[in-house]
């Protein structure tokens, strides 16, 4: 069974709800329903793991759309346009195979040489081709003749 916390101000109660938190970052702000337990005499919140997890995403969205990388339903639109599973995704363009979940999830900003691969993709989808075909010469190298010292 859980018990409500106690507020650390007041002594009293606190009760799971969301309040409105805002949050800056450079010139730009978002406001969003943040969850946690809060007392209803004064300001006070707890915020859970999970519940952090809700502003950490929005944070990430707010420093995505503040440094011109793209937000998490643009990555995911892009990689179902092109036909790929996160974790494909992940070694085609980079990342690695969770990589593509942390994206689309908000709980990781993807780097900018992704975020601008993801968009040239985006407007030219045939170029993933040239992705595939450098990942399968590197998964399975032509056999190339061997060069010892003695040799040259």
């Amino acid at each position: 069974m859980i018990t409500n916390p106690v507020c650390p101000k007041t002594g009293a109660p606190m009760h799971r709800s969301v309040r409105p938190m805002t949050l800056t970052y450079k010139d730009e702000s978002v406001t969003f329903d943040m969850p946690g337990w809060y007392c209803n005499d004064c300001d006070e919140g707890i915020h859970s793991g999970k519940d952090m997890k809700v502003s950490d995403r929005m944070l990430n969205r707010l420093k995505a759309r503040s440094e011109g990388l793209l937000e998490p339903g643009d990555i995911r639109r892009i990689r179902k346009k092109l036909g790929l599973s996160q974790e494909t995704a992940g070694l085609l363009i980079g990342g690695g195979p969770r990589a593509f979940q942390k994206y689309e999830s908000g709980d990781m900003l993807p780097s900018r040489a992704v975020s601008s691969a993801l968009i040239l993709l985006d407007h030219d989808p045939d170029a993933l081709m040239v992705l595939k075909e450098r990942h399968e010469a590197i998964k399975a190298p032509e056999s190339s003749p061997s060069y010892s010292p003695e040799s040259l």
